[in-house]
C-alpha cells in the first residue's frame, strides 16, 4: 500500500507543504477573492468564469466549462493509462444574489457569507493545483481538477451528477468542503424532497365558516408527521422547512403547501419514513373529503459508502495524522460524494480547515487549520494518483 509518510519525506512534498504556511495570506486572499463573486445555486457562472481562469494561470489543461458551468482542469500525469483522480469542489452558495457578501476579520477569523462552504474548498482546489506546479511533483495518473455546480439547496447534486458521467467509475472521486478540518465522510446520507400541494374548497371566513381548508389541512399533516418516531440507528430524520398558502387572513385557503425534506444513513429506513408520510396524507383524505394532496418529488441524493478500510479513507486518516491531527472523526453526511459512492465508486470528503454557522449570514472560517488542511489533501492527492 502506498506510504504517506514516505511521500512526505519527498523534499519537493516537504517544500511544498512549507509553501501552505508561508504563502497563508495570499491564499486567504484567494478564499476572499472566491467568496466576493456571487454564486447562488443555478447562477453559478461568474464564479465559473474566475476559476476558469484561475485553472489556467495555475499551469492546468484542457480547461473548459461545461453548460452547467461545470469547470474542468487537467493536471498531467505520467501514466495515462492510470484510472484519474477527480478532485472537486462546490461552486454554489445558499445565498441568493443580493446577497451583502461583505466580510470582516475578528480574532483571528474571517466572517462573511460562504467564507467557509465552499469559497475555501474552491480556492483550495486552485492552490493545490499551483502547488504542484511551484514545486515540480509529479503523480502518475492525471489528475483532473473540478469546481462544480449544484451541491446546495435545490441543484440536487446536478454538477457531480454530470462529472460523474464524465468520468465514470474509472476513477477516484476527492471531494473538498471548506469548513469540516479533521472530518472524514464515506458515507453519503439518503435524501429525499418533496413539494406537497393541497387543495380545499376554501371561501369567506365567515360566510363560509366550516368548510375545509388546505392550510388546516396542511396542518394536521404536519403535525402527524411530528409525532413519526424515526430509528436513532441508523439515523433516520424528517424536516418541513417550508410552508405556504392562502389568499388574505379573511379566507379560507383553498391551496397551501409546504417543503419536505427527509434523510436516512439506511435506504431501507427512508423508504419506510416516506412510505409513513405517504399514508398520514392519504388518511387525511379519507378525513377530509373534499381536500387533495399531491407529491411531488423535487430532490433525490442517493446514499452510499465505502468501508472504513478502504484505500481512499486510509489514506484520508494517514495523511492527517501525517500533518499532526491525531483526532479524526467519520461522518455520514449529504456531500457530492453521494453520487460515485451511490455507484459503488470510490470517493471520500474532506475539509481544509474549520467554520462555524454554516448557511448563515455570519459565518465565519478559522484559518489556522487552514495548512494542515491543504497538507492532508496534497498527501491525499498523491497517494490517491500513484505517487
Amino acid at each position: 500500500m502506498t506510504d504517506i509518510a514516505a511521500i512526505a519525506r519527498q523534499k519537493p512534498v516537504q517544500a511544498a507543504l512549507a509553501s501552505f504556511t508561508s504563502q497563508l495570506d495570499e491564499i486567504i486572499d484567494l478564499i476572499i477573492q472566491v467568496q466576493q463573486i456571487p454564486a447562488p445555486t443555478f447562477a453559478e457562472g461568474q464564479r465559473a468564469h474566475f476559476v476558469a481562469q484561475q485553472f489556467a494561470t495555475a499551469g492546468l489543461v484542457d480547461v473548459q466549462e461545461d453548460d452547467l458551468h461545470n469547470v474542468y482542469g487537467r493536471f498531467p500525469g505520467t501514466n495515462s493509462h492510470l484510472p484519474p483522480v477527480i478532485l472537486s469542489a462546490h461552486t454554489d452558495t445558499v445565498f441568493p444574489q443580493e446577497t451583502d457578501l461583505t466580510i470582516r476579520q475578528e480574532n483571528g477569523s474571517i466572517y462573511g457569507p460562504g467564507i467557509g462552504d465552499n469559497s475555501t474548498g474552491v480556492a483550495g482546489l486552485i492552490t493545490l493545483a499551483k502547488s504542484l506546479w511551484a514545486h515540480g511533483l509529479h503523480p502518475a495518473a492525471d489528475l483532473w481538477f473540478v469546481a462544480n455546480v449544484g451541491e446546495e439547496g435545490m441543484g440536487d447534486l446536478r454538477g457531480m451528477r454530470a462529472v460523474v458521467q464524465r468520468f465514470g467509475s474509472n476513477g477516484r472521486y476527492i471531494v473538498v468542503e471548506g469548513g469540516i478540518f479533521g472530518f472524514v465522510c464515506h458515507q453519503a446520507i439518503g435524501v429525499r424532497r418533496f413539494r406537497l400541494d393541497f387543495q380545499a374548497p376554501g371561501g369567506h371566513s365567515w360566510g363560509s365558516f366550516g368548510r375545509t381548508s388546505a392550510i388546516h389541512v396542511m396542518s394536521h399533516l404536519i403535525a402527524a408527521i411530528d409525532q413519526i418516531k424515526v430509528p436513532e440507528s441508523p439515523r433516520t430524520t424528517y424536516n418541513v422547512g417550508v410552508v405556504q398558502g392562502g389568499q388574505s387572513i379573511n379566507s379560507i385557503a383553498q391551496s397551501a403547501s409546504l417543503w419536505l425534506d427527509l434523510r436516512s444513513e439506511d435506504v431501507i429506513a427512508l423508504q419506510a419514513l416516506e412510505t409513513q408520510v405517504r399514508q398520514l396524507a392519504a388518511d387525511l383524505q379519507v378525513r377530509f373529503p373534499e381536500a387533495a394532496v399531491t407529491f411531488t418529488l423535487v430532490g433525490d441524493r442517493p446514499a452510499g459508502s465505502i468501508p472504513r478500510d478502504a484505500l481512499l479513507v486510509t489514506w484520508a486518516e494517514a495523511a492527517l495524522r501525517q500533518v499532526g491531527r491525531e483526532k479524526i472523526e467519520y461522518f455520514a453526511g449529504s456531500t457530492d460524494t453521494n453520487i460515485p459512492l451511490s455507484q459503488g465508486i470510490p470517493g471520500v470528503c474532506v475539509g481544509l480547515a474549520r467554520s462555524a454557522n454554516v448557511h448563515r449570514l455570519d459565518e465565519y472560517l478559522d484559518p489556522s487549520d487552514l495548512p494542515a488542511g491543504l497538507g492532508q489533501l496534497l498527501l491525499l492527492t498523491l497517494a490517491a494518483s500513484g505517487m
